[in-house]
């Protein structure tokens, strides 16, 4: 530590006292931090003092990855504070706090760059000429916005350069359904198409209320003008919107826009919750994760941080923002953020009481869930990684199907075969099979006798991996009808339920897991659920036959009525529980087939207390 002060001193009595940014570079040269300062000299060489017990450990881990700096001057705090923004996109370093970068979070891009604007999907923010409106960190959601756009608004979706006067021959599809207004044929103005994308900008800022007016407007202008398609293409944008405003949820009683951030502390880091409330109405949630711990890091640092990388590119800024704490240098950043939004005032407020807090309290409520639910997803997809590893297989296991035998005494055997797609329970793919040919308490057959029934089955799609629930015999039984159906390619693998082992095809020696591995406990819900999926339909048919054993012997009680009675009540304890009313109410039953039922499970009853007795 001393030597490296050493080796920076001269740098840094050469830092100059005037505003402008700093780079700490490790030794191969990397840029590790970047950071601001309205006094060079004395912000970066605060990180050199000697280190107090309050400083977190990224600041300690920071320091002593520090080889070398360098610096930008700038005219003002504010320049310093756009270029340090800049920086930190264009150069990720490692200890400054990033938010799931441009790659990760998709945009929506409206290309004003060419005569005839496209909305699409992208990535980057690569074309300062275009306008995007996000970031979204949900992609399904980009998707679903795509396809209401293209029912409301008829931009062109074809890649074509085109210039107005342009004709590439007869327009397509879209066109005949009234999903564009095709630029392609040469007739359309460049004028008319642009009152489409202003449309469609408005739109995505939230601005709904301000485009109703917009499209009533052009309606009735089209209508004197007598030109009455357009008209009514306004009309049908007009009511489609309407429909969705009525959809959406007001939360706010003063009808006002704002965006609403919480940011909370979850398990494994930070995540940032935005609410994007516009005229009063709730039009959409986002969830924003670091990328990198903000470990030793106060509220306020972040969110300032994540006000910067929101607002960045924003369609629109709206003039409150509610947020769960004061962002760090809240005067700069509200500056920056009036400058950013080109016009009116941006007021930064955190809610103690009232309807703000709860909505903030809100935000908080979804961006824990969302917290949660990405940390099961990370755990999902650490674990079929960890499967891949384990068991050799040329990728995660995508659909992994789980296999069990269940009977009771060794009558009415059943076998359950259950889904899991990509770590998660696929119910839609769950089967049942009763077992048919195989011999009495066999559980080996049995399992083969399933085995061969679902294998054969083409229209369901080839598993990733089998497990079965059992041992070397288990996994024997597998083994020997995929190599009778030539199915010898599929991955298998068999979990003992005593000392949780896995068998593995040619292995003498189980495999064992740590109770804690990821791998293990996916093999465990897997196993789990097939033998309660078997089970329940074993103790069903159980019930059932007990059921027509007793009715049996129920004088006037036929086969029709008997499975009429199985089918209402399914099982002896309801039968013996119903009522005479509710027995009389049986199809198929008459009033006096009813009484003597009735009575008949009365004395059943009474017989069954005394033998208790």
């Amino acid at each position: 530590m001393e030597s490296l002060q050493e080796f920076l001193r001269p740098k840094l009595k050469q830092l100059p006292r005037s505003s402008g940014v700093y780079l700490f570079h490790n030794s191969r040269g990397e840029i590790i931090y970047v950071g601001k300062a309205l006094n060079l000299y004395q912000r970066v060489r605060s990180y050199f003092q000697k280190p107090s017990a309050q400083d977190s450990s990224r600041l300690r881990f920071l320091v002593e990855n520090i080889a070398d700096l360098s610096y930008i001057i700038t005219d003002s705090e504010e320049e310093a504070f756009i270029l340090e923004s800049n920086l930190i996109k264009e150069h990720a370093p490692r200890y400054n706090i990033h938010f799931r970068d441009d790659k990760q979070y998709p945009y929506l891009c409206l290309t004003l760059g060419e005569p005839f604007p496209r909305l699409e999907v992208s990535r980057s923010l690569e074309n300062r000429g275009d306008r995007y409106f996000g970031p979204y960190s949900n992609a399904g959601a980009v998707r679903q916005t795509m396809r209401l756009i293209k029912k409301i608004f008829p931009l062109r979706g074809c890649r074509q350069p085109l210039q107005e006067g342009d004709r590439r021959g007869r327009p397509c599809l879209n066109y005949q359904i009234k999903r564009c207004l095709a630029p392609c044929t040469g007739q359309l103005a460049e004028q008319e198409y642009a009152a489409v994308v202003a449309q469609v900008a408005l739109f995505l800022e939230g601005r709904q209320k301000d485009l109703l007016k917009r499209l009533e407007k052009e309606m009735n202008i089209a209508a004197e003008n007598l030109e009455f398609e357009k008209a009514a293409r306004l009309r049908d944008q007009y009511y489609s919107l309407q429909k969705i405003m009525e959809r959406q949820k007001v939360v706010a009683a003063d009808m006002q826009d704002r965006d609403v951030i919480a940011l909370v502390e979850a398990e494994r880091g930070q995540t940032v919750g935005v609410f994007r409330v516009r005229d009063g109405k709730l039009l959409g949630a986002e969830n924003f994760s670091l990328s990198n711990r903000g470990e030793g890091l106060e509220e306020g640092e972040i969110l300032k941080e994540f006000l910067r990388h929101y607002y960045e590119k924003a369609a629109f800024i709206p003039a409150e923002l509610l947020l769960s704490h004061f962002p760090a240098e809240e005067k700069l950043l509200t500056e920056w953020l009036k400058s950013t939004k080109g016009r009116g005032k941006v007021n930064i407020k955190v809610p103690r009481r009232g309807e703000k807090k709860a909505l903030l309290e809100m935000v908080k409520k979804n961006a824990l869930l969302f917290a949660q639910q990405q940390r099961r997803g990370e755990e999902e997809e650490l674990s079929l990684l960890e499967l891949e590893r384990l068991l050799g297989l040329p990728e995660p296991p995508a659909r992994i199907e789980g296999y069990d035998i269940s009977h009771f005494g060794g009558g009415e055997t059943v076998g359950s075969m259950v889904v899991f797609w990509e770590g998660k329970p696929w119910k839609e793919g769950y089967r049942r099979f009763k077992i048919r040919s195989a011999p009495r308490a066999d559980d080996y057959a049995a399992l083969a006798e399933m085995l061969k029934r679902r294998l054969h089955n083409d229209r369901i799609p080839s598993p990733s991996l089998l497990l079965v629930d059992g041992g070397k015999g288990q996994l024997s039984a597998v083994l020997r009808v995929l190599e009778e159906l030539d199915k010898r390619e599929l991955p298998v693998v068999a979990l003992a339920k005593e000392q949780e082992y896995l068998f593995l095809p040619g292995e003498k020696a189980p495999l064992v897991l740590p109770a804690v591995h990821p791998a293990l406990h996916l093999l465990q819900q897997v196993r789990d659920e097939a033998h309660r999926f078997a089970l329940s339909l074993s103790r069903k048919l159980e019930q059932k036959k007990s059921l027509t054993s007793l009715l049996e012997t129920v004088p006037g009680i036929g086969p029709a009525r008997r499975k009429s009675l199985l089918r209402h009540f399914g099982g002896t304890e309801e039968l013996q529980g119903a009522s005479l009313e509710e027995l009389k109410a049986t199809p198929g039953m008459t009033q006096s087939a009813a009484k003597k039922l009735f009575e008949f499970l009365r004395e059943s009853e009474e017989e069954q207390e005394g033998s208790k007795g």
